[in-house]
């Protein structure tokens, strides 16, 4: 069983930063990617921002050059540094990550968090 632990959210002003965390824990053989997803209200859940291993990074366009994710792989913590924000990044954000299982470490699984609220508003 793997585990994700995400803080971080909240409400803030527009032009403002939030850094968001999460944290895999459990018996846990390999990760391969971690991922940051978000879904705003009546829209689909997308793609934020990525990184596998190999230290390899994506963004979505909205995101690109305001958002940076980065990982501390000792830890098996992701993170996601939001600068600039705008009302349009209000959403719930998810944390995803792709691992194998000490117990079935043949078996890849992806795993969620429960979600964290972000909030950009005056």
């Amino acid at each position: 069983q793997v585990q994700l632990v995400e803080s971080g959210g909240g409400l803030v002003q527009p032009g403002g930063s939030l850094r968001l965390s999460c944290v895999a824990s459990g018996s846990i053989f390999s990760i391969n990617a971690m991922c940051w997803y978000r879904q705003a209200p009546g829209k689909q859940r997308e793609l934020v921002a990525s990184s596998v291993s190999g230290g390899s990074t994506n963004y979505a366009d909205s995101v690109k050059g305001r958002f940076t994710i980065s990982r501390d792989n000792y830890r098996n913590t992701v993170y996601l540094q939001m600068n600039s924000l705008k009302p349009e990044d209000t959403a719930v954000y998810y944390c995803n990550v792709n691992a194998r299982e000490r117990r079935d470490p043949l078996k890849v699984n992806n795993y969620w968090g429960q979600g964290t609220q972000v909030t950009v508003s005056s």
